[in-house]
């Protein structure tokens, strides 16, 4: 289980770094902006879950915690490498919604937890 939880967690990581450093005009761009969902909703799912898997995932609570709670420097980093991807800037939003989404998946990641352990 925790293979599967931390490989997903890997591919997503990959995912969001890929996506965040896209040129605006990019196909994969393009489609995602289609979907009409609004950015810092995306944003917020997106750390919600990056934070969440390591929590649930990684055998050390410690390391869990300190691995999901590390995405928001992900995401902080990930705006400011947008300076350098054309059509893409750096939005304080896009970092706050981030933040937001690392602390909700990181506390809803503790219950489910302990419920794992419980198993």
């Amino acid at each position: 289980m925790r293979t599967v939880l931390m490989s997903l967690w890997a591919v997503l990581v990959v995912c969001v770094v890929v996506g965040s450093l896209l040129p605006a005009a990019s196909p994969i761009m393009v489609a995602i902006g289609r979907l009409h969902i609004w950015d810092k909703l995306q944003h917020f799912g997106a750390y919600l879950a990056l934070s969440f898997l390591p929590v649930i995932g990684f055998r050390d609570k410690r390391r869990g915690l300190m691995a999901g709670l590390s995405m928001f420097v992900l995401g902080a980093l990930l705006e400011g490498g947008q300076h350098f991807s054309p059509g893409r800037a750096m939005e304080l939003g896009d970092v706050m919604a981030n933040g937001v989404g690392v602390g909700c998946g990181t506390l809803l990641g503790l219950p489910v937890r302990a419920l794992i352990a419980m198993l």
